[in-house]
């Protein structure tokens, strides 16, 4: 059987130590996240993922959900478990107070959701979609829409979906055909069909608030004609009790590789009533709101199946007897040495280590700039926090998930035949890691945005912003106990710049070298970024080892580990470089016949 166990140790020392939180306790938000309230918090979220929530994770994925006549029953104990979700006040964590919320940091709201989705991915993500309908409507909401649906919200008393796909149309939203015709009171009747709804329907929640992308008429064509819409299935009374059910049913469920345990839905909307969310026409702007959100959502699922796999496979090659060490044995008293003892072994789980701790690092400083986007007194950070967001949320999504499941695979390798067999766990963390790669916009739909429209923005700012932010970092930093880390991220980040330029040379006159090098250059990003966390983890470890203070041995670990990923990790952006300024020639070289 699978078992997880929060890595608090590790969510402290990026908190207390590397990232020092404590240096904004005079900013809203952090003032109330003092480093003991923090720590409280953490210790609770941490039992309800151990004790409530990783054992109903195989129980989920074993039943699945179930639809009858037109009702959705989530799996045996997800209901009871929602119910303590809501009673202990976690939906509303980093929600507004102005609505309910404990209006705490999203950077502690990483750690909560992380360990969330390594306990149990598909529950995680009712409460996940919700969050992601309440940011879209606190920033482009009216104030009526904010009053009656956010509250409520906030508590986890109802839930929210995000509306995009249809059957014809999955990333090319301009081709959807869901249309919306005014009613005369305000409100506009929703017709049309929805695909692939996470948690569109289900039995947890009293109300499901659905943001929906549809065209109104004589809209223009394409994505400029779209716009979003709030459409209840409940339609709420002007006291905020419930009336009458919507026009919004459940016509399917999906039959799906993973996340079995979350209702995937096919959502017919007959006349249902909506209400328009921000300007018509402009509904892309406001969904994208909910959409960065839960594209940052998605890339922590990748660590957090890479991390949940990472840990049973560890435990099981302490634990499993198999061959003799290549060095003589280690274990003479036993028939066999552990698993543990072989070089491969070793790096299918060091490939894994070095990557949680570094992309739980990079996910910790990215939600921390967005904290300090909105929170800051200074322009500049403020400014600095919204180029970070923009500028790494097609990296986190898509190459924490790439990778979140090459790990997950390799984890299962570790087991060998007992791997492939479903008790042990590891064959869910690979199905379950294998949807990260693909909602929310695939990640070579990520990589396209990276190179075609963040690369260019505010006339690079955010690009060469955050190799000032390295170099200035490498410049105060190097000493003798840091110099081959930082020797290490300055090539890396070396070769990122020279992909950046290449891109700004030849993409304008050649499109395609653009869409031929992007998936290589999310890669070289994603790299370099963790590479940058490494440092600054690794740095704090030294500082702390020099000291002669707290925990050594966690210290000396740190270390080891940064040194694993500089010398076995960071030389994949020299590949990537190369592979970029080949072109697109040998792609695009071949005819349809020839493929």
């Amino acid at each position: 059987m699978p078992s997880y166990k929060a890595p608090l140790r590790e969510y402290r020392f990026l908190l207390h130590e590397a990232f020092n939180m404590s240096q904004y306790s005079e900013l809203p938000g952090f003032r109330d996240a003092p480093l003991d309230v923090v720590d409280a918090i953490l210790d609770e979220a941490a039992k309800l993922a151990e004790e409530v929530l990783q054992p109903l994770n195989q129980v989920g994925d074993r039943e699945g959900c179930k639809l009858a006549n037109g009702v959705v029953t989530t799996p045996s104990g997800f209901k009871e478990a929602y119910k303590t979700l809501v009673e202990g006040g976690w939906p509303a964590l980093v929600a507004d107070s102005a609505f309910g919320g404990q209006g705490l940091p999203n950077a502690l709201g990483v750690l909560f959701n992380e360990m969330v989705s390594s306990s149990n991915m598909a529950f995680g993500m009712y409460p996940g979609l919700s969050h992601g309908a309440y940011s879209a409507l606190l920033h482009h909401g009216t104030d009526e829409q904010r009053a009656m649906y956010l509250p409520k919200l906030v508590t986890g008393e109802w839930t929210g979906t995000m509306n995009l796909t249809e059957p014809h149309c999955g990333t090319d939203l301009g081709l959807l055909r869901t249309r919306a015709v005014p009613n005369g009171d305000g409100s506009f009747a929703i017709t049309g069909t929805k695909i692939f709804i996470s948690a569109g329907e289900h039995d947890l929640a009293d109300n499901i608030l659905h943001l929906v992308l549809a065209r109104t008429e004589g809209a223009p064509a394409g994505i400029k004609g779209i716009s979003l819409f709030i459409v209840p299935k409940f339609l709420v009374k002007e006291d905020g009790s419930l009336g009458e059910r919507n026009g919004v049913s459940c016509g399917a469920l999906e039959h799906k590789m993973g996340i079995h345990g979350n209702a995937t839905c096919v959502l017919n909307y007959d006349g249902a009533k909506g209400w328009l969310v921000g300007e018509e026409n402009k509904g892309m702007r406001a969904m994208f709101t909910m959409m960065n959100e839960a594209r940052l959502g998605v890339g922590l699922q990748g660590l957090s199946q890479s991390e949940a796999a990472y840990q049973n496979a560890l435990a099981y090659a302490k634990d499993r007897l198999q061959g003799r060490s290549l060095t003589g044995p280690k274990e003479a008293d036993k028939p066999a040495d552990p698993l543990l003892v072989h070089p491969d072994v070793r790096r299918m789980l060091l490939n894994a280590k070095a990557f949680n701790e570094g992309a739980r690092a990079l996910l910790v400083w990215t939600a921390l700039h967005g904290d300090l986007s909105h929170a800051s007194d200074d322009a500049k950070a403020r400014e600095f926090g919204d180029d970070m967001m923009a500028l790494l949320t097609p990296v986190v999504k898509g190459y924490l998930t790439d990778r979140g499941f090459a790990n997950a695979v390799e984890a299962q390798q570790v087991y060998g035949g007992h791997g492939y067999i479903e008790e042990n766990g590891l064959s869910q963390f690979v199905r379950d890691a294998r949807i990260a790669m693909i909602y929310e916009g695939a990640n070579g739909v990520q990589a396209l945005d990276l190179v075609g429209r963040k690369l260019a923005q505010n006339g690079g700012r955010g690009v060469f912003g955050f190799f000032k932010l390295i170099d200035d970092f490498v410049a105060a930093n190097t000493n003798a106990k840091t110099e081959s880390f930082m020797n290490a991220l300055v090539a890396a980040r070396k070769d990122l710049e020279a992909a950046t330029l290449w891109f700004m040379e030849n993409a304008l006159q050649n499109p395609d070298n653009a869409g031929a090098g992007s998936f290589d250059y999310l890669q070289l990003f994603g790299v370099t970024s963790i590479a940058f966390m490494w440092a600054m983890m690794a740095k704090t470890a030294a500082e702390k080892l020099a000291s002669g203070n707290g925990d050594k041995g966690f210290y000396e670990a740190k270390l080891k580990t940064a040194r694993y990923y500089f010398e076995r990790v960071v030389p994949e952006t020299a590949t990537h470089l190369a592979r970029i300024r080949v072109g697109a020639a040998p792609l695009m070289d071949f005819s349809a016949d020839e493929f």
